[in-house]
């Protein structure tokens, strides 16, 4: 098995903190676009708004899945440079593997959500394409 050097698994922090701002800008903007929506259907229920809603919603699931992922992988990342410290390399090779894992299921999580993004956007924009 490989053993890392503490300056292994420290590449990682700089990626994580900016990955983590993303996460945290996209869940800000969906969230304010919920509480639009959902007032907006309070004033005026229409279908097409309970099923944005709707969507909106499950794209917070996967904003909040990545994040968890991406905490993880950060936590289990600082573990191995803890284990590292105490002599334990082997430990804090697998646990560095198992942080990349994790990020690796954040990032892959991250690109379903904007595939999903996407396909609203389409949509949208074709119904505004209808009334030119």
């Amino acid at each position: 098995m490989y053993e890392i050097t503490i300056s292994t698994p420290a590449l990682v922090f700089p990626a994580l903190s900016v990955l983590m701002l993303a996460y945290t800008n996209r869940f800000i903007a969906i969230s304010k676009r919920v509480r639009a929506l959902h007032s907006e259907h309070k004033n005026n229920p229409k279908r097409n708004l309970q099923d944005q809603i709707i969507a909106l919603h499950k794209r917070l699931r996967f904003i909040r899945n990545m994040q968890f992922l991406a905490i993880s992988g950060f936590l289990i990342n600082m573990i191995s440079i803890f284990m590292i410290l105490i002599g334990q390399p082997a430990v804090a090779t697998l646990l560095f593997g198992i942080s990349l894992l994790c990020i690796i299921a954040s990032l892959t999580i991250s690109m379903v959500e904007i595939h999903m993004s996407v396909q609203a956007m389409s949509i949208e924009l074709t119904e505004d394409e209808k009334d030119f």
